[in-house]
């Protein structure tokens, strides 16, 4: 995950990035693509418009190519104006426009992110076939990366691409171009990106998975992202990572807008930053409570309690906050031993994603020591329970994904109490779960007064 935070001097001396591109009438790609992303990631963006297309999200229906000399008079218009050092660029169209696009680019000495745009995603060519070798030839060398999907990698390069060592060929035969970085998205393949740097003749992969919602416009924001990040002083590495989750959350949280392809939901990833922040902040409160009440230590459990919070839509233990330790029981005390921070921890994470595999709305768990006493007060209290054994657990299987998922099937529903009684070299345990930690937390502490009410 790419931690956003800006010192002053950075909010001060606001990069600015120029994307040379064509309009989308739709939304959701192009010019108006570009300008959300690059807002989104703290950059100004600047533009030069180099067609305007009727588009939707079913397709291009008409597009009208701007004359050559419009589109340099919007780059010189920028740039002598501008401190502009990094541009990308989108659809360019047909020859005579990557010429002059070149051209300009050579003039200001500008570092370009090319997205070497030469269909739509929802349908229709963007690209003149006597306008890639006029790409190949005068604007790749003198760019600095370029971010072909598959099928555009195998034009650019005259492969077919169908195994990852033909991907690697076929990005070391456009990096011989002269362009310093290629990285080939994954999207219309396994969802892993592969970054070529020609620079240190070395490949590295950027991890992912395909995610189900709107894509059209993925590729622009991609480059955008990319291009935003670099502007900003991240390296080539760093920046393809930072790009590729921006562009996760934005299909991750698309919205169907049209009766075709839905568009990448830019403001996705702000909306994700926002739910961290609120998460942590949850999670710190419900944390706060448990230590803060001496009843708590009661259910301690031998090998120490965690709480955790998912961010909505989390798909793995990244997206879930929770102590950076454990919180243990000190001279009769709750103590909590670290602090709150994503990805914490895999134990009680694992027990929140399986449950919202079930039910998106239960984010949040803690666990606490089990005993005959502590089950009965939860059944006094009305809490529904359901449990596992850990005799019938599979080999090769994850106790808590199974656990649990073997838990909510079982009762039909994600109960707020899931409780195993142990095994071998494993402590008995039980499980709240909850919409968010403090909810969990209050639980919890229900519990624990009445269990010291019982002991008085």
């Amino acid at each position: 995950m790419i931690r956003e935070g800006l010192k002053m001097d950075e909010m001060e001396i606001i990069p600015v990035v120029l994307t040379i591109a064509g309009s989308d009438s739709g939304g959701g790609a192009g010019i108006e693509a570009d300008i959300k992303t690059l807002s989104s990631l703290y950059v100004h963006g600047a533009c030069a418009i180099t067609s305007v297309t009727s588009q939707n999200t079913t397709g291009v229906q008409s597009a009208y190519e701007l004359p050559p000399t419009v589109v340099s008079d919007q780059v010189d218009a920028v740039c002598t104006d501008m401190d502009v050092r990094w541009a990308k660029t989108g659809m360019l169209s047909s020859a005579d426009i990557v010429r002059v696009v070149a051209d300009r680019v050579k003039k200001y000495g500008l570092k370009v992110v090319v997205d070497p745009v030469m269909a739509a995603e929802a349908g229709g060519d963007l690209l003149e076939q006597d306008a890639v070798s006029i790409l190949k030839d005068e604007l790749l060398p003198i760019s600095y990366a370029v971010t072909p999907n598959i099928s555009e990698a195998e034009t650019l390069s005259g492969m077919s691409i169908t195994t990852r060592e033909d991907a690697m060929e076929a990005a070391k035969a456009i990096a011989s171009l002269g362009v310093k970085a290629v990285i080939i998205t994954g999207g219309h393949s396994d969802g892993v990106d592969l970054i070529y740097d020609s620079v240190t003749d070395a490949f590295t992969e950027v991890p992912g998975k395909l995610i189900e919602g709107g894509t059209h416009g993925s590729g622009c924001t991609y480059s955008a992202a990319l291009t935003s990040y670099l502007a900003r002083g991240y390296s080539l590495q760093d920046a393809a990572i930072g790009a590729k989750e921006f562009v996760e959350y934005g299909i991750l949280l698309s919205k169907n807008i049209g009766k075709g392809v839905g568009p990448v939901n830019q403001m996705g990833y702000l909306h994700t930053m926002a739910a961290k922040e609120s998460v942590l902040r949850n999670t710190e409160e419900a944390v706060r409570m448990l230590e803060d009440d001496v009843n708590f230590a009661s259910l301690v459990a031998e090998v120490g309690c965690n709480i955790a919070m998912a961010i909505p839509h989390a798909r793995e233990v990244k997206d879930v906050a929770a102590v950076n330790g454990r919180i243990v029981k000190l001279q009769g005390k709750p103590k909590v031993v670290g602090c709150v921070s994503l990805g914490a921890s895999s134990h009680v994470a694992r027990i929140v994603l399986a449950a919202m595999e079930f039910d998106p709305n239960m984010r949040a768990a803690v666990n606490i020591c089990y005993s005959k006493n502590v089950l009965a007060i939860c059944e006094d209290m009305g809490l529904t329970i359901s449990s596992f054994s850990r005799a019938e657990e599979p080999e090769d299987t994850h106790t808590m994904d199974w656990g649990v998922t073997y838990a909510i099937d079982s009762y039909g529903r994600v109960p707020v109490i899931i409780y195993d009684e142990g095994g071998v070299g494993k402590e008995p345990m039980i499980r709240i779960l909850g919409r968010d930690a403090v909810e969990v937390a209050g639980i919890a502490l229900e519990i624990a007064e009445r269990l010291t009410k019982e002991q008085a």
